[in-house]
């Protein structure tokens, strides 16, 4: 099916680019649910799907609301109201989200996968309350399978946007436009989308356009409609395929050791991907209590996050500490 959606000068203008934390949430899930290998995303599922499983987020209320396939609620994806908002400040939007929309959304759900399972029929007699459980549910998805992560995923959205920003600024809307994906062109003053399942018109859109790259959305672009919120479209980043490929060795470890210190510095190229005290004690050959003691000095400088994951804490390097050692 082709959906149009047309542009006057005023929706041109009102034409954004936004960084979403929850637009990575359902697709992410979704991805993990799946049991396939993505190709790309292989490393990553490798040490996310065990951890998913263990804690039973597989099987919960918030994969009840990312079916495999299909529709989404659209309370889950609320607009974002900047560039970069928060995960908390997204949260708060669909905590603070009517009671007939979420209804509205499980309606929509419900006629698509052909009913609704528990929890989702529990949301739907009690939206203000089960939405706080919803939030809970996310916010642990979020610190067990995005967040130690997030500073390569973000460092990949920034410079997609960056460029097509760019490609705006200078050729202008359709050479954006026609670059985003292969069902998405320009033509006419028009946005074409050939692979939208719902038609689309600018009367039932709302006004303007905010663009989301996304590192978990493929290989089909995904459209949110909600007035009188601005239609969304989530499209697959530029530089998704070399998301997960180890980092070439930098050269300016001796330098950073002279600096932090052999040991902190060695903690720190370990984390190319996100460990327990545990894990890096065992590959360093450092004790435990030091490691400990190297990353709290480490977090304190604002180098390493922690996240908790089930009964561990994973820690993972910041994008200032990605970008000291960046060849």
């Amino acid at each position: 099916m082709l959906a149009e959606l047309v542009f006057s000068t005023s929706d041109l203008a009102q034409v954004r680019f936004a960084v979403s934390p929850m637009w990575e949430v359902g697709p992410s899930l979704r991805l993990l649910r799946s049991g396939c290998t993505h190709p790309v995303h292989r490393p990553w599922i490798e040490q996310v799907r065990p951890r998913l499983a263990a804690a039973g987020l597989d099987r919960g209320g918030l994969a009840e609301l990312v079916p495999p396939a299909g529709y989404v609620p659209d309370f889950l994806n609320p607009a974002p109201a900047s560039p970069a908002p928060a995960l908390a400040q997204e949260l708060a939007r669909i905590l603070a989200t009517p009671a007939a929309q979420v209804r509205r959304d499980l309606d929509r759900l419900g006629d698509e996968q052909g009913g609704l399972g528990p929890r989702s029929r529990a949301l739907y007699a009690e939206p203000r309350t089960r939405l706080a459980r919803v939030v809970e549910e996310i916010e642990s998805y979020w610190q067990l399978a995005l967040a130690p992560y997030w500073a390569r995923v973000r460092g990949v959205l920034d410079a997609d946007v960056f460029h097509r920003a760019r490609k705006f600024a200078e050729q202008g809307p359709a050479c954006l436009f026609n670059d985003l994906h292969p069902s998405v062109s320009w033509a006419d003053d028009a946005l074409r989308l050939d692979r939208r399942q719902r038609d689309l018109s600018r009367e039932t859109a709302g006004t303007g356009l905010v663009l989301i790259p996304s590192a978990f959305t493929g290989p089909v672009p995904f459209t949110r409609v909600t007035p009188p919120e601005p239609p969304q479209l989530a499209y697959p980043a530029r530089g998704v395929g070399s998301l997960w490929e180890p980092r070439p060795a930098t050269t300016r470890t001796d330098a950073l050791a002279a600096v932090l210190g052999r040991s902190r510095t060695r903690l720190l190229a370990e984390l190319e991907t996100p460990a327990s005290t545990t894990d890096l004690a065992r590959r360093t050959g450092l004790s435990r209590a030091g490691v400990s003691q190297y990353l709290t000095a480490l977090r304190d400088a604002g180098l390493v996050s922690a996240h908790r994951a089930g009964r561990s804490v994973l820690y993972a390097r910041t994008a200032t500490a990605e970008s000291l050692l960046a060849p």
